[in-house]
Order: C-alpha cells, then structure tokens, then sequence
C-alpha cells in the first residue's frame, strides 16, 4: 500500500489532540498512521487513490471522530521526497537566516501569477504541482509573510516548513 502524508490546516495542540486524529485517521481505514509533531501533520498508508478522495475520507472521519474537521492536504509520500530531493528554492537567493516554507494549496490561483512575488521580507519564489515554495526572514513585525501567501492564494491553503515536509517524509 502506498505511504500518504496530510496536513492539516488549523491544528494546534489547544484544538486537537494527536492520539485522537490518529484514531480518526484509524477509523477512516488507513493504516500505518502516526501523527508527527502537534500541528496537524499525519502519515498513514491507504490503497492508492486519489489525493482528493484521500481528503474527503479524511476529513469526514475527523467531522464523525472529533465532532470538527481540519481542511486536509494529502500528498503521497514519494512525492515529497522528490520534491526535497530536487531543491525547490534552485535559483533563488536565499541567506542562512531564510525560513524556507511550503504551501499545499487545492487550486492555483485564477488570476495569473507574475513570480517571484517579494514584499515586507518574503518572497513567494515558485509553485509547482499544488506546492508553493516561499521563504522570509526572521523581523520583529512577525509571521507577515502569512499574509501575502492568504493575499495570494486565499484560504484553502496550509503552510509548514521546509524541515518539517523532511520531518513528515523520514516518517
């Protein structure tokens, strides 16, 4: 059976606990899961089907298990590991102190997509199949590069960092 990865949008550990999304994952009929640090990221292993329908699987067993539901990006694991393995950020000038971020989005955008896109110390650098690869600098005016990713991309998006797909992928 395929190795499936889904972020959750939303998660924390003051609004959802892991063993009970992992039961929720359980009761969906996947197998294999495990849920990797607090924040709504699940690995599990289910028959090869869709991603979407993978999604809608997910997100009915959260609704049924936890009495709410987390929007899910599910994306099969081989997938994020050639996405890591073929340097994302290739051409793009980032410094050591760059947070490098991946967005899972459900659709591109409408309007056409001038990139790269850099405002207020972030810079959204490419998108390739669902993903979106961003990064910004640390400042004390905060996490501003969420703002022009929700600007850009609207709702139906999910961020993680770049360390964390690779957290997510080693699982």
């Amino acid at each position: 059976m395929p190795r499936y990865a889904a972020f959750l949008r939303g998660v924390m550990p003051t609004n959802c606990k892991m063993p009970e999304l992992k039961k929720a994952f359980e009761a969906a009929g996947f197998a294999n899961v495990a849920t990797v640090l607090g924040s709504g990221n699940v690995v599990f292993d289910a028959k090869a089907a869709s991603t979407a329908t993978l999604e809608k699987k997910a997100e009915a067993a959260m609704q049924k298990k936890l009495g709410r539901t987390f929007m899910a990006f599910v994306r099969p694991i081989d997938e994020l590991e050639k996405m890591l393995a073929s340097d994302p950020y290739e051409g793009v000038r980032l410094d050591g102190q760059a947070k490098r971020i991946v967005t899972f989005v459900r659709a591109a955008p409408t309007a056409k997509l001038e990139l790269p896109i850099e405002q207020d110390l972030a810079i959204i650098a490419r998108m390739e199949d669902g993903a979106v690869f961003s990064a910004y600098w640390p400042n004390p005016k905060g996490p501003i590069f969420m703002a022009l990713i929700k600007k850009t991309f609207g709702e139906e998006q999910t961020t993680r960092t770049l360390d964390t797909i690779a957290k997510v992928a080693a699982r």
